[in-house]
């Protein structure tokens, strides 16, 4: 068995003067003391890339900044499911025996440390070289095409997308380290800035600065134990012309295996994590994973389902949309909160009870996926 036993999230938006490594040795020191370790307990590292510090060996370049000594450090790469791939990871390298604590870390200064006109050329690069990238298309651009052809095929209307929006903020309001936390209407997203018909601006993810970090281990801490009880992966495809007729394929097939592997079934999850790049990524996998009807996941978000006190809590932090978005971390933010969540250690966000969750992240243009379980033991 593989345990979270610790977690920590920097607050997201502008650290001007902090750098990636700055920013990932903040969450990770916190994450190892919130796992109760000594720093010479952990063994292994998965860390993630970052765009504004591209160095070809990261992992040893962190281990060395944490004074850490290792019998196994890597950088991984996997777009926006980078850090659930590494909690798999790091999972993975716990049951073959060849560690017993693996810290999982992301960290980026992508607000302050590039401009705007690199960082979306940047992300602009997962297109195809050849067909695509020259065209001059951004990623809300592949975004909007994938947006158009869902409202098309599901007949859900840009008001629905926008309820996401609007939830994502509302949540986000009562986390102290969100970006965006000012309450936004339907009438606000539906008026702001367009992007990429029809993605508007309250429709997409700020860029952020910001680390979020995950201690994975052979044992439970002392706190109430949160094991990964579930994982699955999907890769379709890279590019955007060449990705399956069915939008939601690769999280379903994820999701399956996750599931499956912990022996449980969507409906019984209480608390969920789930990618939200834009409003239209966030309501193909709440339906593609079975936790709405199809073109009805902002139908849902408005009536309650996903709210605090609803049946599936989502993204209580804000998610990517509000909490923000800087690279790696912005999934493992996700991960801490459903972490934090599942402990009872939210606060004021703190649900009911939250036994069982699922978190999904996709990389690309919906290219790579994963999917994991968590279940609370203790």
């Amino acid at each position: 068995m593989a345990y979270l036993t610790g977690v920590a999230v920097t607050a997201f938006g502008k650290h001007a003067g902090k750098g990636p490594v700055d920013l990932m040795e903040a969450a990770a020191l916190a994450a190892i003391a919130d796992a109760g370790l000594p720093r010479e307990a952990v063994d292994g590292l998965v860390c993630g890339y970052a765009t504004t510090y591209p160095h070809l060996m990261m992992g040893t370049v962190v281990s060395e900044r944490l004074g850490l000594k290792l019998k196994h450090a890597h950088e991984a790469r996997c777009g926006g499911a980078t850090g659930a791939m590494a909690i798999v990871l790091a999972r993975h390298l716990i049951a073959a025996g060849a560690c017993r604590n693996v810290l999982v870390v992301g960290g980026e200064n992508r607000l302050t440390g590039q401009s705007r006109d690199d960082a979306v050329k940047t992300l602009a690069g997962v297109g195809h070289p050849e067909h695509e990238v020259p065209l001059g298309a951004s990623i809300p651009a592949y975004y909007a095409l994938l947006a158009a052809r869902y409202l098309h095929e599901t007949g859900a209307t840009e008001a629905e997308l926008a309820e996401l929006a609007v939830l994502m903020r509302r949540h986000a309001t009562a986390h102290p380290g969100a970006q965006l936390t000012r309450p936004i209407t339907i009438d606000d997203v539906m008026a702001s800035k367009p992007i990429a018909a029809p993605l508007k601006f309250l429709d997409c993810c700020p860029i952020s600065d910001g680390a979020a970090a995950v201690v994975l281990s052979a044992e439970p801490s002392q706190r109430a134990a949160v094991r990964l009880a579930g994982w699955g992966e999907a890769h379709t495809h890279q590019h955007i012309s060449e990705m399956p007729d069915d939008l939601g394929l690769g999280a379903k097939i994820a999701a399956r295996q996750a599931f499956e592997t912990a022996g449980r079934k969507p409906s019984d999850m209480r608390l969920a994590g789930i990618y939200d790049s834009f409003t239209p990524t966030l309501a193909i996998f709440l339906e593609a994973l079975g936790f709405a009807p199809a073109g009805a996941a902002g139908k849902a978000a408005r009536e309650g389902r996903f709210g605090r006190d609803g049946a599936l809590p989502l993204n209580l932090h804000g998610g990517l949309l509000s909490y923000g978005h800087c690279g790696v971390a912005g999934f493992l933010a996700h991960v801490v909160e459903v972490v934090r969540q599942m402990r009872g250690e939210a606060g004021d966000r703190q649900v009911r009870d939250a036994p069982l969750a699922y978190c999904h992240a996709d990389g690309g243009v919906l290219s790579s996926h994963v999917g994991l379980v968590l279940e609370r033991t203790a």
